[in-house]
C-alpha cells in the first residue's frame, strides 16, 4: 500500500514537472508575439496548475496494463491528458458562467477584469470581452493537448495506434457537454442525466485515458474491454461524487461555489433522484428556486432540504457504491501485471470517494 502510495505521487510530481516545462515554453513563444497578451498566459499557467493528475495516472496506467515499462516519453503522452482536461474546465466554466474554481477567479471572471482595464478599447463590454478571451484560452489548451502527446517522444507506430482514439475522445466530450446544455432546465430523468455524465465527463475521465494507454502500448482487445468494464462505470461514480460536492461539499476543499449547479437547474443525477419523491408542494419550490440567478444561501438551503427529505443523496451514494463494486470487480482477476492492478484498485478510491 506505502510504496502504491509512493509511485502515485512520483508519478503526479513527474507528471507536474513535464506540464510545467512545456506550458512554459510555449508561453514563451505566445508573449513574443505581443506583450499584451500576458493576461491570457497568466491563465494558461492557472489552468495547468492545479489538480489531482487522475486522467494521466489513469493513461499511464492503461499502458503499463499492456505490460510497457515505465517510460519518461510515457508520462509526458499521459500529461496531455490534463491539458485535455485543462481545457475542458476552462469551457464548462464559461458555459455554466462559473465564478469560482480551485478558490481562485475562473478564466472569463479574470479576463473580464483585465479587459475593464483596457480603457476605451473594452468600454461598456469587458464582459464580452473576457469570454471570448477565455474561449480562445480552451482552445488554446485544447491544441496544446495534441501538440504535447504527438511530440511526447514515443515512437510514430506507437502513436498512430492511439491517434483515433483522440477523434473519439473529442467527439464524446463535445457530444456531452452539447446535451447537458441542451437538457438544462428539461424535466429531471435519471437515465438522460447518466448519459450526459458518461459522454461529458466518465469517458473522458477514466476509459478513453486508459484506452489511450493501452492502445500505445499495443493492448489486446480483452483488455481494452476490461478498461471499459472499469472505466465507465468508476467515471460514472466520478461525476455523480462530483454532483453530490457540487450541492452538499464545503466549497473550502471542492474551490467552488454550492450555487452553480442550482443556478444553472443542471440536468444532473442528483435532482433527477430527488424528483420522484418530492411532493407536489416541493416540486413548486424547487421550480421556484432551480435556476435562480439570485439565489442565496437560504434558498440553497431550501434544495438541500427537499434532497435529503426524498433520499436523493441516499439514492446517489447506492449508485456510487455500484459503480465502485464494478469497476473493482472489472479489474480483480483481470490477469494485469501486479503493478498496474494495485494502482487501478488505489485508482478507485481516489476517484470515487473524495471531499475535492
Amino acid at each position: 500500500m506505502a510504496e502504491a502510495l509512493l509511485e502515485r505521487a512520483a508519478l503526479t510530481t513527474r507528471v507536474e514537472r513535464e506540464l510545467k516545462s512545456f506550458v512554459d515554453r510555449e508561453i514563451v513563444y505566445l508573449v513574443e508575439v505581443d506583450r499584451e497578451l500576458e493576461p491570457l498566459a497568466e491563465q494558461l499557467r492557472t489552468a495547468v496548475a492545479t489538480g489531482k493528475r487522475l486522467r494521466a495516472a489513469f493513461c499511464y496506467w492503461g499502458w503499463r496494463s499492456a505490460g510497457q515499462p515505465d517510460s519518461d516519453e510515457m508520462v509526458r503522452a499521459a500529461a496531455a491528458m490534463e491539458l485535455v482536461h485543462a481545457a475542458a474546465v476552462v469551457h464548462d466554466d464559461l458555459i455554466d458562467n462559473s465564478s469560482v474554481r480551485h478558490g481562485v477567479p475562473t478564466a472569463h471572471v479574470a479576463l473580464s477584469r483585465t479587459a475593464a482595464l483596457g480603457g476605451q478599447r473594452h468600454a461598456g463590454r469587458p464582459v464580452e470581452a473576457g469570454r471570448s478571451l477565455a474561449m480562445l484560452v480552451g482552445d488554446l489548451l485544447m491544441s496544446w493537448a495534441g501538440q504535447l502527446f504527438t511530440s511526447c517522444g514515443l515512437p510514430a507506430g506507437y502513436l498512430a495506434r492511439a491517434r483515433p482514439m483522440w477523434a473519439t475522445l473529442a467527439r464524446e466530450l463535445v457530444a456531452g457537454e452539447a446535451l447537458e446544455i441542451l437538457r438544462t432546465g428539461t424535466s429531471p430523468d435519471t437515465e438522460s442525466s447518466l448519459q450526459v455524465i458518461r459522454y461529458k465527463t466518465a469517458k473522458y475521465t477514466v476509459e478513453h485515458p486508459l484506452h489511450i494507454g493501452g492502445r500505445l502500448g499495443g493492448a489486446r482487445p480483452a483488455l481494452m474491454e476490461t478498461f471499459s468494464a472499469y472505466g465507465l462505470p468508476l467515471g460514472e461514480a466520478f461525476q455523480l461524487r462530483d454532483d453530490l460536492l457540487g450541492v452538499f461539499g464545503d466549497p473550502a476543499a471542492t474551490g467552488k461555489s454550492n450555487l452553480d449547479d442550482v443556478v444553472g437547474h443542471k440536468p444532473t443525477a442528483l435532482l433527477a433522484a430527488t424528483w420522484p419523491g418530492a411532493t407536489t408542494a416541493e416540486r413548486v419550490r424547487l421550480r421556484h428556486l432551480l435556476g435562480r440567478r439570485a439565489l442565496d444561501d437560504e434558498g440553497l438551503e431550501q434544495v438541500r432540504d427537499i434532497m435529503r427529505r426524498t433520499g436523493a443523496v441516499a439514492r446517489i451514494e447506492d449508485l456510487i457504491a455500484a459503480r465502485v463494486r464494478a469497476a473493482t470487480e472489472a479489474v480483480t482477476g483481470a490477469g494485469l501485471p501486479a503493478s498496474a492492478a494495485q494502482a487501478l484498485r488505489e485508482l478507485i478510491g481516489s476517484a470515487a470517494s473524495r471531499r475535492s
